[in-house]
């Protein structure tokens, strides 16, 4: 989930937003060029140690990181059968590293400093660009992605309760529908605050 700040006073913590940015963008096009599976597990040992350092709770970390294994569980196989297991294991490796940064990233990093940093990042533009309405933008998406997480698993949690395991469509109409909703009364509170332009 996104949001899931872990608060701590580790360097990682405190270094700027737009380091730790720019850091796991330079880290996660490295990743794509190594070619070696012992690379990618030095790479992995990095990462841990940089978990380590940071200081996040093996349980924080593994809610952020484990889904992922579970896309793997399908995918690695799949890879193999058509491009062989040294592939499959560089995909595999590759994918759960950038994962890893990004899931540190989230963890040691406030929403407020992502939103301060990337209206820093679009001052220059601010001719063509309103580094506010980005800001808000950005905002808006980061409380949404939780908000839809939310309402799926309250969907999944009362169909559960009537005992109808229906199909996807039985799944997708009340998500939509109650997502349609939550928007609705975000642009009404936007539109009172006088963002309606």
């Amino acid at each position: 989930m996104i949001g899931l700040y872990h608060p701590g006073h580790s360097l990682i913590h405190r270094a700027p937003m737009l380091l730790k940015l720019a850091l796991l963008s330079l880290a996660v096009l490295l990743i794509g060029l190594l070619g070696e599976l012992w690379q990618l597990g030095v790479f992995l040992l990095g990462v841990a140690a940089l978990f380590l350092v940071a200081r996040v709770p093996l349980g924080a970390a593994w809610k952020q990181v484990g889904p992922i294994l579970w896309i793997l569980v399908i995918a690695v196989p799949l890879q193999a059968l058509f491009a062989g297991w040294t592939t499959a294991g560089l995909m595999a490796g590759r994918l759960l590293i950038a994962v890893a940064l990004a899931a540190l990233f989230t963890l040691t990093t406030t929403v407020t400093a992502v939103l301060e940093g990337f209206q820093k990042l679009l001052r220059p533009f601010r001719r063509w660009v309103d580094a506010d309405r980005v800001g808000l933008l950005l905002a808006l998406t980061l409380r949404c992605i939780p908000l839809v997480a939310e309402i799926v698993s309250e969907v999944i949690e009362a169909r559960r309760a009537r005992g109808t395991q229906g199909s996807l469509l039985a799944l997708a109409v009340p998500v939509v529908v109650r997502s349609l909703y939550a928007a609705d009364a975000m642009g009404e509170a936007l539109a009172a605050r006088g963002l309606d332009d």
